[in-house]
Formats: C-alpha cells, sequence, structure tokens
C-alpha cells in the first residue's frame, strides 16, 4: 500500500477535485491519498466525488483552518479498468460534438473579481472532464481569454494540444485591440461562429 499526499489549501474549486481525481488515476486498489484542504466546501466535493466512483471517503479536522480529506482506491491493472480512468478523451468522430462558447471573461453576473475567478475555474475544470468539446468559441468579452497577459492562457493551450479547436472572433480582437496579442488557437468569423454553434450536438455557454 503506497500513500499519496495533494495539498490543496489555499486552491479554488475545482482544483482540489482535480487534482485528488489525477492521483487517483495513477493508484493501485489499496493505496491511499490523503488530500489537505482548507474549508469544508471542498471536503464535501471530494466525498462526492469519492461516492460517485464508489471509493471509501473519510475525513479529518487537523486543526480550524485545515482537513484532511481521505480516499481509498484508485484504477486497477486492465483494459476496463484503463478505460475508464483516462482523464481526458476527445469525442470520436462518429459521436455528437460540443461546442463551448464564452461570451466573457466572467462567468455569471454580480461580482467582477469573482466572475473573473470563476471562469478561469471553468475553464481549469473542462481540461479535466473525461470528454473534451470539439471547439471553444470566444467572442465578445471571451476574447480577452485566448490573448497574451490571459489568467486562462495555460488552461486553453492544454485543451488545444488535446485536439480541442480554439477560436476567437476577429471583429471582436479588433474592437478590444488585441488582434496582435492572440496567444492560442486561430482568428474566426460569424459565420464560422454561427455555423458550428447549428451543428453542434451541443453547446455549452457558462
Amino acid at each position: 500500500m503506497k500513500k499519496y499526499m495533494v495539498d490543496a489549501r489555499g486552491k479554488q474549486c475545482p482544483i482540489p477535485v482535480v487534482e485528488t481525481k489525477k492521483m487517483l488515476a495513477q493508484m493501485a486498489e489499496s493505496d491511499i491519498v490523503e488530500t489537505l484542504v482548507d474549508n469544508e466546501i471542498a471536503v464535501q466535493n471530494l466525498e462526492k466525488m469519492a461516492r460517485q466512483k464508489q471509493l471509501p471517503f473519510r475525513y479529518e479536522t487537523l486543526d480550524g483552518h485545515t482537513f484532511r480529506a481521505v480516499i481509498t482506491g484508485g484504477c486497477f491493472e486492465g483494459e476496463e479498468q484503463e478505460t475508464e480512468c483516462i482523464p481526458c478523451q476527445i469525442p470520436s468522430a462518429g459521436s455528437k460534438e460540443t461546442v463551448v462558447v464564452l461570451s466573457s471573461d466572467k462567468m455569471g453576473e454580480g461580482d467582477e473579481t469573482l466572475g473573473k475567478a470563476l471562469m478561469k475555474g471553468f475553464l481549469y475544470a473542462l481540461t479535466s472532464q473525461e470528454e473534451l468539446p470539439s471547439a471553444v468559441i470566444m467572442y465578445n468579452g471571451g476574447a480577452k481569454l485566448s490573448v497574451e497577459g490571459s489568467d486562462s492562457l495555460e488552461d486553453l493551450k492544454l485543451l488545444e494540444s488535446q485536439g480541442v479547436e480554439i477560436l476567437t472572433c476577429g471583429t471582436c480582437l479588433n474592437h478590444y485591440g488585441l488582434t496582435e496579442k492572440l496567444a492560442v488557437g486561430n482568428v474566426t468569423n460569424m459565420y464560422v461562429i454561427c455555423e458550428k454553434m447549428m451543428q453542434a450536438g451541443k453547446v455549452v455557454k457558462p
């Protein structure tokens, strides 16, 4: 039995769950991963993930600000378990394609700082989904996500490296004076955006 440690203190949702899930993919049946977090919401999210995977879960409070979540088990050897534990899979050619569209660099209404943090968390979580979208399309304020200095740039580059098409509206980049700062993916136009959304099996707009 091996023991693994994930220190996710100070990291926003969904990072504790994603990092723990990645560790589980490397573990044998009897191995243990201990994840340190600093809030009860993170503990609840970890427990939900463990229950969904039917893995033993427990936690303890180390002090008023630190919790240790313990999950036992992981991937087993063999083709079936290997398939289930692949962290990211590009949809096959025959599957219904999913397109993610981002019209803002913020997620939801209300506080701007919170909205930007939520969008960053969304794109980070997107990189670890078992089924990736075929494309991520950014227009209007969403164009700010794919340029130099964006907090989500590395996540978008990771998605691109996994086969996801990254497209940003050229008119929008020009409007914001960001045409020369595009740092990932390709420039597109409204005809292509409309076409991809109309042909998609599912359109996700957070």
